[in-house]
């Protein structure tokens, strides 16, 4: 397999120094709350503060950049404490009663809204997994594994959610086996889990089996439940940046199986259905929607370019190319790169935008907001320079 080293090497200085130099320098040290714990995330383009509230899946977020760092980059006891910092917010202010976990709350720790789904909860693993690497504390990986044992159940339904709600038309997601498949890695890399395994490849199967439609060269977001389209408008709506990341949880893994091959395949058909879906070819990036028979999108920002799928797709295209060597994985890499640094990477101030129009141009400069905060790009960044530093030795 030939691979231009060259250009890798100048990608991995690259991520590095953008990581440590300009993503992390946004956020941190201003950003950690001394007075009540976690962090403050609702930032301005210059880093200014705009909301003192607290998403509780990005304070999951940010604990676990904060630990992975200490974890595989530097011992920094900055890295540390923030780390702790926001793991001891989530555990004691973050978790209901029902032990479900709030999506929003104040400042000091006071709830503002529950929601219907359980990915606080998956932050929450493998930000205390993390940390408890990091720190050597077993109350945290004991907190990650039984939360994750949560999570289960309720990716099950063993443990139902609330608030309770209902849906006349049963679908399935891919969201949720892609989360927990991801989850489950972080927590195999970290601390460690005898569950880890056997639920992975049930999540692998899952995606494959329902939701990886090779006849028409898509991942469907939602199928019925025997794995067929549905013909109604949000059923026919495709996430490409969303798909594009499930690809490189399956690649990853493929690296951890010894270079399986099955999932190699996958995780590049998945990549490639989605780019040929997803890529804008008049004005470059990643698209936020599509529809699964090139219908119109109900959503109005279905054109525009968000953050993540940008980041997404740098690491799938990346850790494609490394895998297989084949030319035209760098390219891609190489176009959603300069797309992506170019349009979103604010010079003056660090860090990115988060929301792009459809021509590249800036829809609003903030960012953090409840969505939005130190994860996909400082979790690109990283996994990219961690990929490329053990490619390069």
């Amino acid at each position: 397999m030939k691979l231009d080293y060259d250009y890798l090497q100048k990608k991995y200085q690259f991520y590095k120094n953008q990581l440590l130099n300009s993503t992390i320098p946004f956020w941190f040290p201003k950003s950690y709350d001394k007075e009540y714990g976690g962090y403050l995330l609702m930032r301005d383009e210059d880093g200014s503060l705009l909301d003192d509230d607290k998403a509780v899946w990005i304070q999951g977020r940010a604990a676990w950049v904060l630990a992975t760092l200490y974890n595989t980059v530097e011992k920094k006891q900055e890295w540390l404490e923030g780390a702790k910092l926001g793991y001891d917010f989530l555990t004691k202010y973050c978790f209901d009663a029902d032990g479900q976990m709030f999506f929003h709350v104040t400042r000091d720790g006071k709830p503002i809204r529950k929601r219907r789904y359980f990915f606080s909860e998956t932050f929450y693993v493998i930000a205390a997994a993390a940390y408890a690497k990091a720190s050597g504390d077993e109350e945290a990986a004991k907190n990650a594994r039984k939360v994750f044992g949560n999570c289960i159940a309720y990716a099950t339904g063993e443990k139902k959610l609330q608030p309770k709600f209902f849906d006349t038309r049963p679908t399935r997601g891919i969201g949720v086996p892609m989360i927990m498949l991801n989850t489950a890695q972080q927590l195999r890399e970290t601390i460690g889990d005898e569950r880890c395994d056997s639920w992975i490849s049930r999540w692998i199967d899952e995606i494959e089996k329902y939701h990886v439609k090779d006849d028409i060269r898509c991942v469907a977001e939602q199928v019925a439940p025997d794995g067929s389209l549905i013909d109604h408008i949000d059923q026919r709506t495709l996430n490409p940046g969303h798909a594009i990341e499930g690809s490189w949880f399956m690649m990853h893994e493929s690296k951890f199986r010894n270079n399986d091959k099955h999932l190699l395949e996958l995780g590049c058909k998945m990549l490639d259905y989605m780019w040929e879906r997803g890529w804008d070819k008049e004005y470059g990036g990643i698209l936020y929607y599509r529809d699964v028979y090139n219908k119109p999108v109900q959503e109005y920002w279905q054109d525009m370019k968000f953050w993540w799928p940008q980041n997404e797709a740098i690491i799938s295209t990346l850790l494609a190319y490394t895998i297989t060597g084949d030319e035209k994985y760098k390219q891609w890499h190489r176009k959603i790169h300069d797309y992506a640094y170019t349009k979103f990477f604010d010079k003056q101030n660090g860090e990115w935008y988060g929301y792009l129009h459809r021509d590249g141009t800036i829809a609003q400069p903030a960012k953090g907001n409840l969505f939005k905060g130190p994860f996909h790009l400082p979790r690109q960044e990283w996994y990219c320079m961690k990929l490329l530093e053990g490619f390069l030795k």
